[in-house]
């Protein structure tokens, strides 16, 4: 998946303030960024195409709208996905990838001390094209959307298919979105068998939505955003997090304020400080009202299901597609106005968020400290992975002897230093 929202982009001339927000899950690799300025409209244009692919157009689409998916599409299309290395490649004899009972996404039976970095089996080249949801959002100068395209890449639509999209709403009823599930990606053709939506039967284009990975915790974010603006919960509290059960994935208790189980949950991509916050979710009794205003804001793909209320963990009931992941981020970016309209006449702004919930978001997202996909500071001067968006790292995580980081025990052997003299834009990411 692949969200982007940036902002002043013309046909002859790009803004001089740009903000761009994106997220990839494919393969359980996922990025969602926003950056500023003054190439970043050119740029996150440029960075969809070669990553992500293409975008598309409802329709009966604007100009604006027709000239970005045009283009994004036929990006799309012009790139070597056939060379993409699948890290976990099928079993030859077509055993299945995760056993019956313990899950690839939430290793029950995995020792604490056990931390696994790298593949499961022998890299090859991947057997079919892979999966990808793209999707664009064009801001003016003042953050207020002005078109928006979606792009679907699989087995199915290996060339890349444009989404009907409802300009007014931002959104599509045209796509069967079908649950992930590798076993079925491998063998039956891309092809997903599990509905994500009801009363998709008909729709045009089917398509298995790619399981969101650590990008999930953008709607756990959201979901301890909107508590804090209720005063359902103090950010500055300490939470007890007190597992009943201990999932491997989530650790031991742990006491902490929420606001740096926030933190790390989005700045470090920590599981588990995530895992604390979706069971104080649970504790709250708030995971179902969550889901149920992803659906009232017309986000209905977005959603929290089979969460474990006794540790935060199992994860593998989380859903986003691209669409509704860049609307989220509309919200945080918090442009004025109407960001969107409902089929139900219901409109959605920014206020959806208070603005100190949201300048805390954008901050955190800027703290990012894993800068490896859309941007690839963090490897600094290597020949690979190639250069992405020339943004500042941020020097919270910079050794400041030897220009090194150490982003929570993760440690990146390079010098950004020279990437952060000729960074061009600020940018706020979550990487998954």
């Amino acid at each position: 998946m692949t969200s982007v929202v940036f902002r002043g982009f013309s046909d002859t001339e790009q803004s001089s303030s740009d903000t761009t927000v994106a997220s990839e899950p494919n393969l359980w690799e996922t990025n969602v960024t926003l950056f500023r300025g003054r190439r970043a409209a050119a740029t996150a244009l440029a960075v969809s195409a070669v990553l992500f692919g293409g975008v598309a157009a409802q329709a009966a689409p604007s100009g604006a709208s027709t000239r970005l998916a045009d283009s994004l599409r036929q990006a799309v299309d012009a790139q070597n996905f056939k060379d993409v290395i699948d890290l976990t490649p099928p079993e030859p004899n077509g055993q299945s990838r995760h056993a019956a009972v313990a899950e690839k996404y939430d290793p029950t039976t995995m020792p604490v001390a056990k931390r696994v970095f790298g593949p499961m089996a022998t890299p090859q080249p991947i057997h079919q094209t892979p999966n990808m949801d793209a999707a664009v959002i064009e801001l003016d100068d003042a953050g207020r959307p002005t078109a928006m395209a979606d792009v679907l890449l699989s087995p199915q639509y290996p060339h890349g298919v444009t989404v009907p999209l409802n300009q007014r709403a931002l959104a599509t009823d045209q796509v069967r979105y079908r649950w992930w599930d590798d076993d079925e990606w491998d063998a039956n053709g891309g092809k997903g068998t599990r509905d994500v939506l009801p009363g998709r039967e008909n729709a045009a284009l089917d398509f298995s939505s790619p399981y969101p990975a650590s990008v999930l915790k953008l709607m756990v974010g959201f979901g301890i955003m909107r508590l804090s603006d209720q005063h359902v919960i103090d950010l500055d509290s300490v939470y007890d997090y007190r597992p009943v059960t201990i999932n491997p994935t989530c650790g031991e208790a742990t006491s902490e304020p929420i606001r740096q189980y926030f933190d790390e949950m989005i700045t470090m991509s920590r599981n588990e400080s995530t895992c604390a916050l979706i069971k104080l979710l649970h504790d709250k009794n708030y995971i179902d009202t969550l889901n149920a205003t992803f659906r009232q804001l017309g986000m209905s793909t977005l959603m929290i299901t089979g969460t474990d209320p006794n540790n935060g963990g199992h994860w593998i009931g989380s859903n986003m597609s691209s669409v509704d992941t860049a609307k989220l981020l509309l919200i945080v970016n918090g442009g004025p106005g109407t960001l969107w309209t409902n089929a139900d006449g219901s409109r959605v702004t920014r206020d959806v968020l208070s603005a100190s919930a949201r300048q805390l978001y954008l901050k955190t997202l800027g703290n990012q400290g894993h800068n490896e996909m859309l941007s690839t500071t963090n490897w600094c001067g290597r020949d690979y992975p190639a250069p992405g968006i020339p943004q500042v790292t941020p020097q919270r995580w910079i050794n400041p002897d030897d220009g090194t980081m150490d982003v929570g025990g993760l440690y990146y052997g390079q010098d950004v230093r020279p990437c952060n003299a000729a960074a061009e834009v600020t940018m706020a990411h979550k990487t998954g």
